[in-house]
């Protein structure tokens, strides 16, 4: 599933858990496109296309000439939508294959 994903939206994913995980945290500057880019070994317009979907969606905010800023609440509006992702998408498929190994949620937390 994961990947079969263009490359930005692999990139993006990186970005927001970085968010949601406050190594960028809110009114923190993003790494500038360049910088990202040779980081992650991408193309710079890979990452401008990343950072412009988060542009889009009003997580970031840009200061012309200064950089890429988070913009307050970005991470829980981020991780509200990884969760209703989680479970409308992910979940279904691995409560299915839990039924098909005969797995329950207490097997789950004994091996942890």
């Amino acid at each position: 599933m994961t990947q079969s994903r263009p490359v930005y939206l692999k990139l993006r994913d990186k970005i927001a858990a970085a968010i949601i995980q406050g190594d960028y945290p809110e009114g923190a500057m993003l790494p500038s496109v360049r910088a990202l880019a040779a980081e992650q070994g991408a193309n710079p317009l890979t990452v401008a296309k990343a950072y412009q979907q988060f542009q889009n969606d009003g997580l970031v905010e840009v200061q012309r000439g200064v950089g890429m800023y988070v913009v307050d609440g970005a991470a829980e509006l981020l991780r509200k939508r990884e969760r209703d992702q989680f479970l409308s998408e992910e979940w279904p498929e691995i409560r299915a294959r839990m039924t098909r190994l005969g797995l329950t949620p207490a097997d789950l937390v004994e091996q942890t």
